[in-house]
């Protein structure tokens, strides 16, 4: 059986417990990319029906604290500091895929953006996360 690219990149099978019940599985997983994907089910919606807000507060967190931990690699570790998301689309049912790219990557701190997609292509949340480089 082949390692999951999260097990290549940061040599665990999972990113926690909290992650594993979202559902995030992910598909790319390096300091410059992150891909995951994860289903709008009944147990992440809010009650009229629809992804809680706080299911891609969660996501966009995940996704741009694995890339950057990765790209700090053994220098440290990383710590979220703010995390922005904004809703564009309400989302019921289907698969998502969230992609996470680096804007900045400083000594101390780095700027992650995070776009979340339908299985129509089109935007539903996208957020930023700033996130604070913890040297050894």
């Amino acid at each position: 059986m082949s390692e999951s690219p999260l097990q290549a990149a940061l040599g665990a099978d999972s990113a926690g417990a909290y992650v594993d019940h979202i559902g995030v599985r992910f598909t790319e997983v390096s300091g410059d990319r992150v891909v995951a994907t994860w289903r709008a089910r009944p147990e992440l919606h809010q009650p009229y029906g629809i992804v809680h807000g706080g299911a891609h507060c969660s996501v966009v967190e995940t996704l741009a604290s694995v890339g950057a931990a990765v790209w700090m690699g053994e220098r440290g570790k990383v710590v979220g500091v703010n995390n922005n998301t904004d809703f564009y689309r309400a989302v019921h049912e289907g698969t998502l895929t969230s992609t996470a790219t680096p804007l900045h990557q400083g000594r101390s701190q780095q700027v992650w953006l995070v776009e979340t997609v339908g299985e129509d292509g089109k935007v539903a949340a996208r957020g930023q996360v700033r996130l604070q480089n913890l040297t050894s």
